[in-house]
């Protein structure tokens, strides 16, 4: 059984819901007791955003009394139906995707969820949205910093990702 949604919920994931805040700032809900993984998303977050525009933008945490939980806020993000611009268009920002993606990871920054397991529920590649400024990343609750990770698990997570991209690249060019 599904929980019961908030009040302006966009969507749920596995372990979180995200409600919209305005018409620029959306809030990723986290339970009290979840502080650490909280801290540990924005930090990723705002690693990512100092390196390029792939992944969401963080804005701050702040605690949301009515709903009894702390939120991460960052932009909203509209996303877009790819299957309404040709082919060519999407092989641009697919460039631009895998030249951004390529940067995060020579930071030291891997998403480690760009393709969905196929035993967790929603679409696959989830976490790709395509808006009116490309392809941009969303969710990067799972994502490593190689200087928490090391080289061995990030080299790791980074081949898998360079994996999931190429099988993206199929999907996004072949529908």
């Amino acid at each position: 059984m599904q929980p019961k949604p908030y009040p302006r919920q966009l969507s749920r994931g596995a372990n979180n819901a995200v409600i919209g805040l305005s018409a620029t700032e959306v809030g990723k809900l986290f339970s009290a007791d979840a502080r650490s993984d909280i801290d540990s998303e924005a930090e990723k977050m705002r690693f990512a955003n100092e390196v390029n525009g792939l992944v969401v933008k963080y804005n701050r945490l702040e605690v949301n009394e009515v709903l009894g939980a702390n939120m991460l806020v960052m932009e909203r993000i509209y996303p877009l139906d790819f299957r309404a611009h040709e082919v060519e268009m999407r092989e641009i920002w697919l460039d631009v995707f895998t030249d951004e993606l390529r940067a995060l990871h020579a930071a030291g920054f891997a998403h480690h969820d760009l393709q969905r397991p196929a035993n967790l529920p929603g679409e696959r590649f989830d976490n790709i949205l395509l808006t009116a400024q490309g392809l941009r990343l969303i969710d990067v609750g799972i994502s490593v910093l190689h200087q928490q990770v090391g080289n061995s698990f990030f080299a790791a997570y980074v081949q898998r990702e360079l994996q999931e991209l190429e099988v993206f690249r199929q999907f996004f060019l072949a529908r």
